[in-house]
């Protein structure tokens, strides 16, 4: 978590669809911040929209340990919920979850590949496939990471990296792996070229 993310946030008294389209008309978005200890209720929180589209810009935004400035206190939180309005795209809502750093998230998380330049199996002619772009962990707040990093420069043609094959950084958990050997589900892959063949076959052509 190199960079920190805060955002000023209002608290505000008016809830229920009315008030949320006011809000929107003023440009500010409608939010809510729950979860913490049992004394801590659901706080109901504005933003203003021209804040939040430039926070939205960075992809880090998703995924880290946010500080909302309410007032004259912080809160350490992560976004758990982002409504957008289904024509244009804004922003129409959003949810908060108060954290601190031990406290147990589930969040997607993006995958970033590296070196597809150079992979192996693209550069003999193959497709390289994305079967998944982000991956759901679980994890402490405190450990939370902005991206996992897939390298595919050695794979080849035919070649298939699977969610057992991805380095998950120190206390995070791929959720999906955490149910079984069954849920080992395909990351990226390199396609045979069309009208040609993949290592397989070319094995298998090579011992006849």
């Amino acid at each position: 978590m190199s960079q920190v993310y805060t955002l000023v946030a209002e608290d505000r008294a008016d809830t229920g669809k009315g008030a949320s389209r006011r809000l929107r008309r003023e440009g500010k978005i409608p939010a809510i911040m729950y979860g913490g200890t049992k004394a801590q209720k659901p706080v109901n929180l504005s933003f203003s929209q021209s804040a939040i589209a430039k926070a939205t810009q960075n992809e880090g935004f998703f995924s880290h340990v946010l500080t909302l400035q309410i007032g004259d206190k912080e809160q350490q939180v992560v976004l758990m919920d982002m409504q957008r309005h289904p024509a244009r795209g804004d922003v129409v809502h959003m949810d908060f979850e108060r954290v601190t750093k031990t406290t147990i998230v589930h969040k997607r998380i993006p995958l970033h590949f590296l070196n597809e330049d150079k992979c192996v199996g693209a550069k003999a002619g193959g497709l390289l496939q994305h079967s998944m772009n982000d991956v759901e962990i679980t994890c402490k707040a405190g450990d939370l990471p902005e991206f996992i990093e897939v390298d595919v420069i050695d794979l080849p043609v035919g070649g298939v990296i699977h969610l057992s094959d991805i380095k998950a950084p120190k206390g995070v958990t791929l959720v999906e792996l955490a149910k079984g050997a069954t849920h080992d589900a395909p990351v990226v892959s390199v396609l045979g070229a069309k009208g040609g063949s993949t290592a397989d076959e070319d094995t298998e052509e090579a011992d006849a």
